[in-house]
């Protein structure tokens, strides 16, 4: 086998209200983890601002963006200047009044090699995405970088085994997640150690399943942009994985980190030669799956 490594970083922040900040700390972050010696980097899920979906307010279309403005920009001239690969989430404004979750594929030159539009849309307490976001209407993708094949999905998204299927099914050596999730502060003695478990473990399964790696970039801290509403405690704890669900680097809680860990190809080849779950799949027995529900 030919020798294919290569390093992933996932970036851990904690983001405030001052949108100009959030950039010049992703950038500098960005940086910092190339500098490290990640050739494929991770931003957490609509970093340029707090997590606005805790309320419905139709002035926070403002914060929207189009895929070619200047944030994007100036990681097309980071990745271009060193030479890396960064995945960057961002609020999309595709054309008045319509608007994505979505996450842009910065390659090495500088020039975007794709964009992953948020497929599953969530609708839960102080989680009101339904009200901005159009679900993605781009599919299930893997993006061909210098690096490697990756593929990128969104948070919510992170829940659903077809979608981390179709994805590495494409070819994707690493699923990336960027995600900002949190517990309700009322709830966490009771859930949270249950809920992130919960959130660790589905993501595990993808990577076992599939064969690949699974990078997840949450971020961090307490935000309470709705001051009648208890806010949201995210819970950070990013992680990578190996495509054994073994856990490679993981973050803390409550600290902004730079995590960071190498994909092995041929190690993806050993897992999947000694489990093939690849060949032994049923394909001709899973019609069923695209109906929402089988009636007895």
């Amino acid at each position: 086998m030919v020798e294919k490594k290569y390093t992933i970083g996932l970036l851990q922040l904690a983001f405030s209200s001052d949108t100009n900040n959030n950039l010049k700390k992703a950038l500098a972050y960005t940086e910092k983890a190339a500098k490290a010696g990640a050739r494929v980097i991770c931003l957490p899920e609509l970093y340029r601002s707090q997590y606005f979906c805790q309320k419905e307010d139709s002035s926070l279309f403002n914060l929207a963006e189009p895929v070619q403005g200047p944030p994007v920009e100036a990681f097309q001239k980071l990745a271009k200047k060193l030479q890396i690969v960064v995945v960057v989430p961002i609020f999309e404004k595709r054309a008045p009044g319509l608007y994505h979750n979505s996450a842009v594929i910065i390659n090495s030159g500088g020039e975007v090699t794709g964009i992953y539009r948020k497929m599953h849309i969530p609708d839960d307490p102080a989680f009101y995405e339904k009200y901005y976001f159009t679900p993605g209407d781009l599919g299930f993708q893997a993006f061909k970088t210098t690096y490697g094949t990756i593929g990128t999905l969104i948070c919510w998204d992170q829940w659903f085994p077809e979608g981390a299927r179709l994805t590495a099914l494409q070819g994707a050596e690493v699923l990336f997640y960027p995600t900002a999730i949190g517990w309700h502060p009322s709830e966490k003695e009771r859930y949270g150690m249950a809920q992130k478990d919960s959130w660790i473990t589905i993501q595990r399964s993808h990577a076992i399943a599939n064969g690949v790696y699974v990078a997840a970039a949450n971020r961090t801290g307490f935000e309470q942009p709705v001051k009648n509403q208890e806010g949201i405690l995210f819970w950070g704890s990013s992680f990578i994985c190996d495509p054994q669900g073994v856990i490679l680097a993981q973050a803390s809680e409550d600290q902004e980190e730079i995590l960071m860990a190498e994909v092995d190809v041929n190690h993806m080849e050993t897992i999947r030669r000694n489990w093939p779950f690849l060949r032994d799949r049923r394909i001709d027995a899973y019609g069923d799956i695209t109906k929402r529900y089988l009636e007895d």
